[in-house]
């Protein structure tokens, strides 16, 4: 017996806005990233489309990320660029 509706354990995709950011990329700590609105709305449709089935609130979702940094939207790319010039960080390299 399931006590719990089975839509309600899969990671809603809000949550995984929240979560993630996913953007540890080489530099800055990763759960300020992840906490990072701008790039919480950059980043969310690669983190979709290249991370998808990856835990957001996992050093792998970080991994994933970078593994894919040369396929990353102009959108995402845009994101970090604010996200560093922001904090100071330098999360990619040639950014």
């Amino acid at each position: 017996m399931r006590l719990v509706p089975d839509h309600s354990l899969r990671l809603p995709r809000a949550a995984a806005l929240a979560a993630l950011t996913f953007l540890a990329l080489t530099a800055g700590p990763a759960y300020a990233q992840r906490e990072d609105q701008g790039l919480q709305l950059g980043c969310a449709d690669d983190y979709f489309r290249l991370c998808i089935g990856v835990d957001p609130n996992s050093p792998e979702a970080d991994r994933c990320m970078t593994r894919n940094r040369a396929r990353l939207s102009a959108k995402c790319r845009a994101a970090i660029g604010d996200y560093d010039r922001r904090t100071g960080s330098k999360s990619m390299p040639n950014n």
